[in-house]
């Protein structure tokens, strides 16, 4: 394949931390280097604020930049992360050091089932997050804050957040969808697939197409098998193939992220 022109930053969600060990991409960032691209991770806290994350990002790129001479990145971020990126190139700056952003499920348009979330009492919400905070707190965050966080999450937060972070100019932005298919798929995500389905539709365990179509949409994909792919299956949770048998549509969630690769790299990328 062409080489990438830019090396690659890649931006991880919610709920794990770029560890040597049981990193939060699981077999991808080895696909991507075995295909010549040269790979970062943004380090973030797991669970931190938009804007908390977004900063640590910020030093983070330009420490990057500073010590290998980097001009640009193309970013790979999921979830949560393609949040906290676009905030730091928009209201931070990082703009200029950017080339390509791909998001994957990231909710750029909040979601309708955190919606619902206004009719829990909030000392009840705070309470749950704050003990993730402990939680994440002790697993290495520097400031988690999940309330905030998923507070983010909200239609009208996602509007307010979309009219303050505007695309930057020259950077080019797409966006990819997933969906599982049975509702027990993937034991580990079907209580929160059942309820979003209920409130929204189909989902990838968490979030709806409607709610991370942004820039230029590539579409909504689903695995080969039966089982489609999920939240976790985007980021290559279980460390393998979703079927060893040759068929159509995506069998390893690698193969996804090396195709996206070779693509921007025809693109110039």
């Amino acid at each position: 394949m062409a080489s990438l022109k830019y090396p690659v930053l890649m931006v991880h969600g919610m709920g794990f931390r770029d560890r040597k060990h049981l990193g939060y991409w699981g077999r991808i960032p080895a696909a991507l280097e075995k295909e010549g691209c040269t790979i970062y991770y943004g380090g973030q806290d797991s669970c931190g604020s938009v804007e908390g994350n977004a900063k640590h990002l910020a030093e983070r790129i330009e420490s990057l930049v500073k010590e290998h001479g980097i001009e640009k990145f193309n970013v790979i971020a999921h979830s949560k992360g393609g949040l906290d990126i676009r905030y730091a190139m928009s209201t931070l700056g990082m703009g200029k050091y950017i080339a390509s952003v791909s998001t994957v499920n990231t909710p750029h348009n909040g979601s309708l089932t955190v919606d619902k979330i206004k009719y829990f009492p909030d000392w009840m919400v705070r309470f749950a997050c704050n003990c993730c905070d402990l939680c994440f707190k002790i697993l290495g965050d520097g400031d988690p804050d999940v309330y905030n966080a998923v507070m983010g999450f909200k239609t009208s937060d996602a509007e307010k957040f979309n009219q303050e972070n505007p695309d930057v100019p020259g950077v080019y932005y797409q966006s990819f969808a997933f969906t599982f298919k049975a509702a027990f798929s993937d034991i580990l995500m079907w209580f929160p697939h059942f309820v979003v389905k209920l409130i929204e539709g189909e989902n990838d365990g968490l979030l709806t197409p409607r709610a991370v179509k942004w820039g230029d949409f590539r579409g909504v994909y689903t695995g080969a098998t039966n089982r489609g792919i999920s939240h976790c299956d985007e980021v290559d949770l279980r460390r393998r193939p979703f079927t060893k048998k040759e068929m159509d549509g995506i069998t390893d969630i690698v193969d996804f992220y090396v195709d996206m690769v070779k693509e921007l790299a025809s693109k110039g990328f």
